[in-house]
């Protein structure tokens, strides 16, 4: 949706435990070799390829993760025929590739570039099937952790709607994952081109998200980052599934590990209250960022959402949140009920993804609801809000310009005082 701003919780203090990624010292030999296939394929059996890598993504586990770009972007218009810029841009980076991936992959085009990694879209030399990949640098601590976590996930996971690493090779200095390519975009810009989009449209976004999600939580695997610019589309058609991306911030257990994690992470608007109050949380935080998409799928508008920081979170500590505005109104009592239900402050009341697929509205797919065409509405109020960020970026960027790092510093002590200050006030109301 374009000037989004990607905003992030601080880093945690140091006393809380760190259990998003495993710390590793660079291996002297290709830990990843069982990855790559000699028979020239670039894919696994079985598995889907194609699309786009895209933005950096939001954490707060170390800065590099902060911007590191994860899954996907959107691909250049017309990739066949790059500019003269991207194509000094792809001949700068093409020297730093492995022989061994130049010799299988064809490099096309930067799409993507974050602190400690470049995505790039490229095309197998055999088969000219599409792929992205993401070379990390991982000579620095903190993009072997970002790629640790990343591929702790995605070497596990095999799902439809779950982006899938094709292979992967190692350097002692950089690490190239190969991932299928998502050409079909974001979910919101889909939604503002096509002409219509009823409840029961949303309800078949919300099926093969929730599919995604019961299949990771199955694994012992929590995202802690679903939003909707991490759900992409995986071709143009209008029959495209939605793929889940972005597994930068994922905490990974073994399969059936009962486990809870502390690292206080995500996107704000998008991070549920249990974190926020900095206890240990399970996977449920994943249904609550459903809650937050479901309804922005249904209105084009946020549930929660304020410009300061404090205020936000108390919204989302009392779960407060209205259904008035349009298109409410035409927005079905079972609808209303479903958000409701994922967006419940206490996480032992919330849907699980699986209890969520059995809802009546998903199971019937809004059936009784008015099939109202709910996309003009949407659309209207998803623009609103991408210009209304678009001028605040554009205002804070150039009031701020000549001292940003210093503000960068200033902003983040800020958010640690805010958080802390938020906690002590809300710990003794959360806990009665």
């Amino acid at each position: 949706m374009g000037c989004r701003n990607s905003k992030v919780l601080p880093e945690p203090p140091g006393d809380v435990t760190l259990d998003l990624v495993k710390k590793v010292d660079p291996p002297q030999t290709d830990i990843y070799k069982h990855f790559i296939k000699g028979d020239g394929s670039g894919s696994r059996t079985g598995v889907l390829a194609g699309g786009d890598e895209r933005r950096p993504s939001s954490s707060c586990q170390a800065q590099a993760q902060a911007d590191t770009p994860t899954a996907l972007a959107h691909t250049p218009k017309d990739p066949s025929k790059p500019s003269n810029p991207e194509r000094k841009k792809v001949a700068k980076y093409r020297a730093k590739f492995d022989p061994r991936v130049t010799a299988k992959y064809e490099i096309k085009a930067l799409i993507g570039r974050g602190s400690f990694s470049r995505v790039f879209r490229v095309e197998h030399r055999s088969t000219r099937q599409p792929y992205a990949i993401k070379m990390i640098e991982t000579r620095y601590r903190a993009g072997r952790e970002v790629c640790e976590s990343e591929l702790c996930v995605l070497h596990r996971v095999r799902h439809t709607n779950i982006i899938q690493l094709m292979e992967v090779f190692e350097t002692a200095e950089r690490v190239y994952m190969v991932m299928e390519l998502a050409t079909g975009g974001e979910l919101f810009d889909r939604i503002i081109a096509r002409g219509s989009f009823t409840e029961r449209d949303a309800t078949r976004v919300l099926q093969m998200v929730l599919d995604g999600v019961k299949y990771l939580h199955a694994l012992g695997i929590t995202h802690r980052d679903l939003k909707p610019e991490n759900l992409l589309y995986y071709h143009p058609g209008a029959d495209s599934k939605i793929i889940i991306t972005d597994f930068g911030l994922a905490s990974s257990r073994k399969k059936g590990d009962e486990f809870m994690m502390k690292t206080t992470c995500g996107t704000p608007e998008y991070i549920a209250p249990e974190i926020l109050v900095r206890k240990p949380y399970t996977n449920a935080v994943d249904m609550w960022a459903m809650g937050v998409i479901s309804y922005i799928l249904l209105s084009g508008t946020m549930p929660f959402e304020d410009d300061n920081r404090m205020r936000l979170y108390r919204q989302i500590l009392k779960g407060k949140y209205s259904f008035s505005g349009e298109p409410w109104p035409s927005v079905s009592n079972l609808a209303k009920d479903f958000v409701e239900r994922v967006l419940t402050v206490d996480p032992s009341e919330r849907l699980t993804a699986g209890q969520a697929l059995k809802h009546p509205w998903i199971v019937s797919m809004a059936a009784s609801s008015t099939m109202r065409n709910l996309q003009r509405c949407i659309s209207q109020n998803l623009l609103k809000r991408a210009s209304s960020r678009c001028q605040s970026t554009k205002s804070a960027h150039s009031t701020n310009s000549s001292v940003r790092s210093t503000k960068s510093h200033r902003a983040r002590r800020d958010r640690e005082k805010e958080l802390r200050e938020l906690n002590r006030r809300y710990q003794q109301e959360y806990d009665d």
